[in-house]
């Protein structure tokens, strides 16, 4: 992996020398994990002219699980502080004066105001530039070893999923099944879940960023539920919905086949050089001429990797195309407020025609249960 890592280093480094930077610092922790392999509390990366100039700045030494199951990059230059209090992205500020770098790209949109002024303050001969979202944008398209830990993210998410439809469901709350799919995550190998996990019941079903109540399960309910896995770093998303403890009523047939239909509609549109906005169009056109459009969520779907929520985002107004290896999700919901909704998520990776299309990460069935 050490390889990997200094290729992504490379890049980035190439990127900064075009843009005239003659080195970079980067803060945000999912940035620092993506170009070293691991993330130590508090740790920078300052990329300098050269691979040999590479250094990761600790404000203590690295624990064995700073990494999440990975090693830091050996080839990295490490920097302890001496000080546990000190600030990292000073302490690498502080050392470019030896290198007579005129320029140092930060990243502006993770750095506070103070913390930018102090790095300005410790050099003030450097003028500081905007590395703006330049490491997200490589994160973008993953390697099939991101993508290998995405897969088994889903594998786990399904298996802690299917695990909880074969349970007696009636009269337990929301909370409480939300904690238990979170147990049963960790209990199939994941570190954790990659976000708080939702469960949403009869007029809470359907409901986008639900928190889980402590509203019980009836008969006759929808009962929908998002979660997922995080493994070594990466995150996937898959959401479901079902009928609690009886045949469907006719309006929950005809709501979750119309989300279903949309939600196929946007899987379907995940091909290299489809454009973002296309993909959420394919989406939420069956919502939106349904008479479904005034409550729909700003966004169909949104990248995942090393954080849950990265780009692309699957939006009316988004800009840029999809590439292949870029993974996914697809996710239209509609609530009905006072009877409750539906919401279905998957996690995918765009794959070209040729190679079988979209690959489906997570596979618990879409069909209508009744639990």
């Amino acid at each position: 992996m050490s390889d990997v890592y200094a290729a992504r280093r490379a890049r980035l480094r190439d990127r900064c020398s075009a843009a005239g930077d003659a080195a970079a610092l980067v803060s945000r922790p999912a940035n620092v994990r993506y170009l070293a392999g691991g993330t130590p509390p508090g740790a920078v990366l300052l990329l300098g002219p050269g691979p040999d100039g590479d250094m990761l700045y600790c404000p203590r030494p690295p624990a064995d699980d700073d990494a999440g199951g990975r090693r830091i990059d050996e080839h990295l230059r490490l920097t302890v502080l001496a000080h546990s209090t000190g600030d990292p992205a000073i302490a690498a500020a502080g050392t470019l004066g030896s290198w007579a770098a005129g320029t140092l790209a930060v990243e502006e949109h993770h750095l506070t105001v103070a913390r930018h002024r102090a790095i300005g303050s410790v050099a003030p001969r450097l003028r500081l530039t905007d590395l703006g979202g330049a490491v997200e944008q490589q994160r973008i398209v993953k390697d099939e070893e991101e993508i290998a830990c995405l897969r088994i993210a889903a594998e786990i998410a399904d298996q802690a999923l299917g695990e909880l439809l074969e349970s007696i469901l009636v009269g337990r709350t929301e909370r409480h099944l939300a904690l238990e799919l979170e147990r049963r995550l960790v209990d199939h190998g994941a570190d954790g879940p990659a976000f708080p996990t939702t469960v949403a019941t009869g007029p809470n079903s359907g409901r986008c960023g639900h928190h889980p109540s402590d509203r019980r399960v009836e008969e006759g309910d929808f009962l929908s539920v998002s979660l997922g896995a995080d493994y070594r770093g990466y995150r996937c998303l898959i959401g479901r919905t079902f009928v609690i403890g009886t045949s469907p009523a006719d309006w929950q047939i005809e709501l979750y086949e119309l989300v279903f239909a949309a939600q196929r509609a946007g899987r379907e549109a995940l091909v290299p050089s489809a454009g973002y906005r296309e993909v959420d169009h394919a989406t939420r056109h069956p919502l939106e001429a349904a008479g479904h459009g005034e409550g729909l969520a700003p966004r169909t779907g949104h990248g995942v990797g090393l954080e849950i929520d990265e780009d692309p985002q699957l939006a009316p107004a988004a800009m840029g195309k999809l590439d292949a290896c870029v993974p996914v999700t697809v996710g239209p919901g509609v609530h009905l407020p006072g009877r409750g909704g539906v919401r279905i998520d998957d996690t995918l990776v765009v794959r070209p025609e040729a190679d079988g299309g979209p690959e489906l990460l997570t596979i618990t069935t879409k069909e209508l249960l009744a639990l």
